[in-house]
């Protein structure tokens, strides 16, 4: 769905209910889910179930006032929450425009126990935000208890000798009753599986190595671990064993090791990649100046400091700089673009971790939750510290060379007499930006 479709609280919306939900499940979604997307994602899952009857697979209809009264959250709030649900594959949403827009909310039931905590992606980041402590507790929490039963003679009587097959009444087959059903978790970026097999010598492969669950492992090890593909060509060939298959175990562990040598012993963790709804500029504007912030907006830090990189993959200390900005400071993902920008064009395309800290701290400090507000606080102390170079006491030697500052600095962008240079330097920042 359009991330940019305007949702209302007259909208309505109908639960499906996709699965057969247990009170084990609800515990899994407490205590596995919610570590990595938050109590709110988790209370909207059981608020939209607890709109269905409690025998009943589909709901009435309902509007999303009724969610907001319910929870007491603002709209954007729960929109948020939901994208989170779709994400970990909780939740699918399906939408109709009309002159009431419908929503259809397909909820699934979480991964077990077994699957999340094997999950190459899920299990990860669960261990990083809850840390060993806590994780070791949920894992014992969920172990199967060991018995030795050498001594013991299994007794167990089998179907035949308890029950007798006679004729009984016509029987027809069901194929509607509601089972336990899970969503998947996809992802939109994929690497380059040709590129990685056709680097790897046909003699030390097998040809039945990679299978779409090995691929799928592979892709998920890619993103989580932000491996590239010749890294992650290496880490394959490395980790196949003498049948020419992939180790899966020993892949993991590859993978793990690699991104924790790369990033002080650290294991990764995930973060809301986009610029929330509500702290957005309202689409409509199509000044220079919106459109630049549209594009703070709707991209995220990641492929916004790719884009620095002429496409090519930034640095892992760069991608560790700017996953401190989102989870320690706590940035918005669109402020994070702007201080990147702001950055890289004062201080020589040079990512400082000090200088981009100190920005951090402040920016945290006056609470700049929206892009334009980054964009506005930058001109603001450029402009201080210009002003404080221009005088005639100052001792601080400055140079005859003229910085290029971001498009927006000391312009009013949105003004129709721009002249044609700013237009243009503007113009040339977005077509960087899009590729």
């Amino acid at each position: 769905m359009n991330s940019n479709m305007t949702i209302l609280p007259a909208d309505t919306y109908v639960v499906v209910n996709k699965t057969a939900m247990s009170d084990i499940d609800r515990k899994l979604v407490t205590m596995l889910y919610q570590p990595i997307i938050g109590y709110t994602a988790v209370s909207l899952y059981f608020t939209l179930l607890d709109d269905l009857d409690r025998h009943a697979l589909m709901s009435s209809d309902l509007t999303h006032h009724h969610l907001m009264s319910t929870m007491q959250l603002k709209l954007d709030d729960i929109v948020i929450a939901r994208e989170k649900l779709e994400a970990t594959g909780l939740l699918k949403t399906y939408f109709k425009k009309d002159h009431v827009n419908s929503y259809v909310y397909v909820l699934y039931a979480p991964l077990s126990a077994s699957e999340f905590l094997n999950h190459p992606i899920l299990n990860v980041v669960l261990y990083n935000n809850l840390g060993k402590k806590e994780y070791d507790k949920i894992v014992d929490y969920y172990k199967i208890p060991r018995m030795n039963l050498k001594e013991y003679e299994d007794v167990t009587k089998n179907f035949d000798d308890v029950f007798k097959s006679v004729p009984g009444p016509i029987f027809e087959e069901n194929d509607n009753i509601i089972k336990r059903q899970t969503g998947m978790l996809t992802l939109g970026s994929k690497i380059d599986f040709n590129l990685i097999i056709s680097g790897i010598p046909k003699d030390m492969v097998n040809e039945r190595c990679f299978t779409p669950e090995v691929k799928n492992l592979i892709q998920n090890l890619s993103y989580v671990y932000h491996i590239d593909d010749l890294h992650m060509q290496s880490l394959v060939r490395d980790n196949l064993n003498e049948k020419g298959l992939l180790d899966k175990m020993e892949f993991r562990k590859s993978c793990r090791n690699f991104y924790q040598f790369e990033n002080s012993g650290k294991l990764p963790t995930l973060v809301y990649a986009l610029q929330p709804e509500y702290l957005r500029r309202p689409i409509g504007d199509d000044s220079k100046w919106a459109k630049m912030v549209y594009t703070f907006e709707t991209v995220t830090p990641y492929d916004y400091l790719k884009s620095k990189y002429k496409g090519a993959e930034p640095t892992a200390r760069d991608l560790k700089l700017i996953e401190s900005l989102l989870v320690d400071q706590q940035l918005p993902p669109g402020v994070v673009n702007v201080l990147i920008s702001y950055v890289l064009k004062i201080n020589n395309q040079k990512l400082s971790k000090n200088y981009v800290e100190t920005i951090a701290g402040q920016w945290k400090r006056l609470n700049i939750e929206t892009v334009e507000e980054a964009m506005r606080v930058s001109e603001k102390e450029h402009r201080k510290i210009k002003k404080m170079l221009e005088k005639p006491s100052t001792k601080v030697k400055t140079s005859t060379k003229e910085e290029k500052l971001p498009a927006w600095f000391d312009q009013q962008l949105n003004r129709e007499d721009a002249t044609l240079e700013e237009q243009e330097e503007l113009d040339d920042l977005l077509k960087e930006l899009a590729n």
